[in-house]
């Protein structure tokens, strides 16, 4: 999938004004709509087009993706990081049209509209949602966690920027990526009197430098030796609880799998904790280790390929 600049298809600098953006849409749809062009690609553009004025004329579509423009330019090739969107606040209007390319509905296509409530009631606010990252242990121990959401704002003379706003928040022990917390009357206050929506938190996590999570489960990729795997062995071992001793039962292969029950995420009932072992070589660096591997060649005759026939 390639990048699309946005900017490049409607011909407008990156800073450019709300009015400026409007003005070039709709020269640029006169020009290029299929009724009345005479332009050989005219239907292409003018999706494009549109696809572009979508994304430029919201100021939160706009500044989110304006961060990845700083990173990427177009034709790159591109898949949206994992923390695509995080601490951008977003209100509840929906997002899509007929025809967009797969690299605006990677972007935008389950946004908005599909989170929380998404709309509004007479005199209330409209709901806004944002999503955020939290580190694994907010999960396993619950707690207060700080977040700072950008806020696009756009000034008197049209021109987008940001603002943030700081949350504290209480985290549920045992919240899983997918799930939302809603702050009550933290969304967008209505024109007049009456309620202010609600803001609803999108929690993903941050990548754990040792563990993965898969649901309510986590795992680890521990490497033992081939003799510990052969032969079995205690070792110690990191889990969220902390260094256990682990036994190895002897026979095992890389990728067999050892279940830690109930020390996963915490629930009713508490997911698993899963090892995965790798078996580590050592290196063959000096005399001495080349030495032992030409012994266990001589010792062990082995074919790790006959399964393959050869």
């Amino acid at each position: 999938m390639e990048f699309k600049d946005y900017y490049k298809v409607m011909g407008v600098a990156r800073d450019a004004t709300e009015a400026q953006i409007k003005q070039a849409y709709r020269r640029l749809a006169r020009k290029y709509h299929p009724d009345v062009s005479k332009e050989k690609d005219a239907e292409a553009r003018f999706k494009e087009l549109g696809e572009a004025y979508e994304v430029l004329k919201n100021p939160e579509k706009r500044a989110a993706y304006d961060q990845l423009g700083q990173r990427h330019s177009a034709g790159e090739e591109f898949q949206p990081p994992p923390d695509w969107g995080a601490g951008f606040e977003f209100s509840g209007a929906g997002s899509g049209g007929p025809g967009y390319s797969d690299f605006f509905e990677s972007l935008f296509g389950r946004a908005a509209g599909n989170r929380g409530r998404g709309g509004v009631n007479q005199g209330r606010g409209e709901d806004h949602h944002a999503k955020v990252l939290l580190d694994l242990d907010a999960s396993l121990q619950g707690g207060s966690r700080s977040f700072t959401l950008r806020v696009p704002e756009v000034d008197a003379e049209g021109r987008l920027g940001l603002k943030e706003r700081v949350l504290n928040v209480q985290i549920p022990k045992g919240i899983l990526g997918g799930q939302s917390i809603r702050l009550a009357g933290q969304g967008a206050r209505p024109a007049g009197a009456g309620k202010a929506g609600d803001l609803y938190l999108e929690i993903d996590f941050k990548p754990h430098p040792q563990f993965r999570i898969d649901g309510r489960d986590l795992y680890l990729d521990l490497p033992v030796a081939p003799w510990e795997a052969a032969l079995g062995a205690t070792v110690k071992t990191p889990t969220p609880g902390g260094i256990v001793d682990l036994r190895i039962p002897a026979g095992s292969h890389a990728g067999s799998k050892l279940r830690l029950k109930g020390r996963g995420i915490p629930a009713s009932p508490p997911g698993d904790f899963y090892v995965v072992l790798e078996i580590a070589l050592p290196a063959a660096a000096d005399d001495n280790a080349k030495a032992a591997y030409r012994a266990l060649a001589a010792a062990l005759p082995f074919n790790p390929r006959a399964n393959l026939g050869v």
